[in-house]
């Protein structure tokens, strides 16, 4: 007897990869919406809810659970859906204390120093200026938005101004339904104030960024894995994560003290979340920069090509109401990456690596997966969730038994995948 479980913003990748978890012949995955409904265009959230209960209510059979690895509005959507239907999840208060981040830094402050100053700019001010006690650098972005999305970093006041000017032209994309989700919970009056589109002001952390991985089950805070969040040389757009992190045992043992008490403060239960951090390897200091209430999609390669067994089964067997128990650490590798290839210009793409160039490269170089992201003829500037200073041309999973050995396979790929641009 198999148990259905509906995945909300299921795609041919994960679904791959949710088919190879331990004792996937006994559950049937069923897509709840798609990719493109949740996160291109305007998002009208209420409309996305209504379509997924009719997709649920016909279903000819019983919900055995209903999950997901997105941001808003899949976060959003999870709890709701939950409720209605009487399934394990965490609540959605919880997945907003998260998903909001200014909610989040006050819920923060609570219980740890280990953040930056922060507040509120005003955008409906004329002319808006950075919050009492925040100084620059600081970065500016919406108080909800996906991936890094209208995020900026300001030097001077100059640099404040044209940031915020970008920020209020491009807000309520995100943030009107963002607070129509707002508004189904009891408000504190500060968030409420606020409301979903608005911009928050934070000052610039420092030192080498790394995440932790983990759940939380019937109360009590479980972290997994923490991974390396690397960049490419003097910007803030990622180069790769790589799991296990190579940092220190201290710093990765405070990211995980800081992680039980924020996820104890927020309470957060029943499902997975990614907290992302600076550290500093010499002091062992940490400082908080977000946290995520999901795992990440993008690192489940990581933890398969490791642990032997990706992170969405934890997601599966929370749904599910049981236990993840724990994990086994007998994958293939040492060290895995998902790399991120990019280009730092605008331009329109007219030959991209055909699939068969593709399966050559990793059928020549073991524990290698390559996803191309744009197709020929697209403007790099138009593909959707780019960060502000670069656009992805490919993702690449790479494992090897060392560090070393993984930069050398990465290189190795990049140099056989053909990319050309015009500037028109």
């Amino acid at each position: 007897m198999s148990t259905d479980i509906f995945v909300i913003g299921l795609d041919e990748e994960n679904q791959r990869v949710l088919d190879r978890l331990p004792g996937a012949g006994s559950y049937r995955f069923h897509g709840l919406l798609t990719p493109e409904e949740l996160q291109h265009g305007d998002i009208d959230f209420e409309a996305l809810l209504k379509t997924a209960q009719h997709e649920l209510d016909a279903f000819d059979g019983e919900v055995g659970a209903i999950v997901s690895y997105w941001d808003f509005p899949a976060a959003s959507l999870v709890p709701i859906l939950c409720a209605r239907y009487g399934l394990p999840s965490v609540s959605l208060e919880a997945v907003l204390k998260c998903e909001h981040k200014y909610w989040s830094r006050l819920e923060q402050r609570k219980v740890i120093d280990e953040l930056p100053n922060f507040g509120i700019v005003d955008l409906d001010d004329r002319k808006p200026a950075p919050p009492e006690g925040v100084g620059y650098p600081m970065w500016l972005k919406p108080v909800k938005s996906f991936s890094s999305e209208l995020a900026f970093k300001a030097e001077n006041d100059t640099q404040f101004a044209e940031a915020v000017a970008e920020i209020r032209a491009g807000v309520g994309r995100v943030g009107e339904p963002f607070g129509y989700v707002l508004d189904q919970v009891d408000l504190p009056p500060e968030i409420a104030r606020v409301g979903g589109a608005a911009c928050l002001a934070e000052e610039a952390l420092h030192g080498v960024q790394a995440a932790i991985e983990g759940y939380v089950h019937q109360g009590e805070v479980t972290v997994y894995g923490a991974l390396d969040s690397i960049n490419y040389p003097d910007s803030s757009s990622f180069l790769r994560h790589q799991y296990p992190s190579q940092l220190p045992e201290e710093p990765v043992q405070r990211m995980r003290d800081v992680a039980e008490r924020v996820m104890k403060q927020i309470g957060f239960d029943n499902a997975t979340f990614s907290i992302e951090f600076f550290c500093d390897p010499e002091s062992g200091q940490v400082a908080l920069l977000e946290i995520n209430p999901r795992h990440s999609q993008s690192h489940a390669e990581l933890f398969e090509f490791v642990d032997g067994v990706a992170n969405h089964e934890i997601m599966v067997r929370l749904g599910l109401g049981q236990d993840p128990g724990r994990r086994p650490h007998k994958g293939t590798y040492q060290i895995a990456g998902k790399w991120y290839l990019r280009r730092f210009e605008d331009g329109v793409v007219t030959r991209v690596p055909t699939p068969e160039e593709v399966a050559t490269v990793q059928n020549r170089i073991d524990g290698t997966q390559i996803e191309i992201v744009p197709e020929v003829g697209q403007r790099l500037s138009d593909l959707p969730e780019q960060d502000s200073y670069s656009f992805e041309l490919a993702h690449l999973f790479v494992a090897g038994h060392t560090e070393h050995e993984m930069v050398q396979k990465y290189q190795a790929c990049v140099d056989a995948l053909p990319f050309e641009f015009a500037q028109d």
